[in-house]
């Protein structure tokens, strides 16, 4: 369709571990000597699944494996997937910084990419030359860039440093300039990183607010790449997962986001089992079914070789995106049994008479130490799903954060 302004079809991208390029002359000229009589490169047929847990044979690697995909003028991609899951690759490519070792990628604007701190800045010059820099790589002329100067410097907050190398600027300030040339410079397409993440807060803030208003007002069509789900669904309109350099799931945002966190969630247990300290941890009610302000027990077992003095056990509930909704501990509620004395082992329980969790996917983080350090810590150690059964429009959405009654009613007990 004539509004595609990207397009991949049948992505591949190969490396050598170890190497850069093919990693000698003899595999260099062996595919330019397949090149040249049409045959297909040797090695294509090469290299194992990009998997960093697991230990290989082959030398060669598929960063990307097989991706197609397309975009459409004025959409807001977010594209998510674990560390070396391709996501990188896959920007370098888009934004012609790499090749694909097969495969075609058809683009159709000027593209603006921030990938990584510093692209694109010559480091001895000024952030004002590297402003007129970057415009001019864009392919806009200078009275272009002088209608926008005094905007991106604004954006940026660097009015006091704009003359000064940017190799002496800090690695946020770094982000604020390049981000604010990227985004004001008007590149039809723009392609954004993690990079966002060196930046403080507000800044992230500004920064996902601009997107939304270039993409909404101007038309214009954003590629992000974030760990941060919340971000990826406030400003994306579609996803795409990418897991060990390839295409795992490619839809509407929300559904991107339950895919990945699916990928990840190798254990939906309401139960654990270990072999450090923490020995075994469950979580149960009457019915084993959790509904919103419905009563649920968690319990930890664990056991030491050595004794621990004032044992701390703390329980931290997070959302789908991560985020902390509860987290609390047993400071102020066991007896002095754990508070003055040295225990090495025993089962701790705590029951909330009413969870006020609203319906959706949970999971816990479990830490045990002592009053000053934690001797261990188990992420996602239990999932667990509240169900919308009890849930009525009627109660306030915002409840599970801000009301803090249930959290000083909850009820701990040790066991020995």
């Amino acid at each position: 369709m004539s509004d595609i302004v990207i397009k991949a079809e049948n992505l591949y991208k190969q490396y050598k571990l170890g190497e850069v390029s093919t990693g000698t002359l003899v595999h260099d000229v062996n595919r330019w000597w397949y090149l040249v009589r049409g045959k297909e490169d040797p090695y294509s047929k090469i290299g194992e699944e990009n998997d960093r847990a697991k230990t290989g044979n082959s030398q060669y690697v598929w960063a990307l494996n097989d991706i197609s995909f397309d975009v459409r003028k004025g959409e807001v991609i977010g594209i998510i997937g674990r560390n070396g899951a391709g996501k990188s690759t896959l920007l370098k490519i888009l934004s012609r910084t790499t090749s694909p070792t097969k495969g075609v990628i058809k683009v159709k604007g000027r593209i603006a990419s921030l990938l990584e701190v510093g692209t694109g800045f010559h480091p001895d010059l000024s952030g004002r030359e590297n402003i007129f820099l970057n415009g001019a790589i864009l392919g806009m002329g200078k009275n272009e860039i002088k209608k926008k100067f005094d905007e991106i410097v604004d954006f940026a907050g660097i009015e006091r440093y704009v003359n000064t190398p940017v190799k002496r600027y800090s690695s946020g300030m770094y982000v604020r300039l390049a981000f604010a040339v990227a985004a004001h410079l008007e590149p039809e397409i723009l392609i954004v990183d993690e990079v966002l993440a060196v930046g403080d807060a507000e800044f992230q803030k500004k920064c996902l607010g601009k997107m939304k208003d270039v993409s909404a007002n101007e038309g214009r069509t954003i590629l992000f790449v974030s760990h941060n789900l919340s971000a990826i669904e406030t400003l994306c309109d579609k996803g795409i997962v990418l897991n060990k350099g390839k295409m795992h799931f490619a839809g509407p945002v929300s559904e991107t986001i339950l895919s990945y966190l699916n990928l990840n969630n190798t254990s939906k247990a309401a139960s654990y089992a270990g072999d450090g300290i923490i020995k075994e941890a469950k979580i149960f009610n009457e019915d084993n079914i959790i509904t919103y302000n419905s009563p649920v027990q968690i319990s930890v077992r664990f056991d030491s070789k050595v004794k621990i003095k004032n044992l701390v056990l703390g329980i931290v509930i997070k959302d789908i995106f991560d985020s902390a909704i509860i987290a609390i501990n047993n400071k102020h509620y066991i007896d002095t049994k754990l508070h003055d004395e040295e225990v090495d082992k025993g089962i701790i329980s705590v029951q909330f008479p009413n969870l006020n969790l609203l319906p959706g996917n949970y999971s816990i983080n479990l830490f045990l130490g002592d009053s000053a350090t934690d001797i261990e810590k188990v992420e996602n150690a239990i999932f667990f799903t509240v169900e919308d059964s009890s849930f009525t429009k009627t109660a306030n959405a915002l409840d599970y954060r801000l009301n803090k009654t249930f959290i000083e009613t909850v009820y701990w007990d040790y066991k020995k």
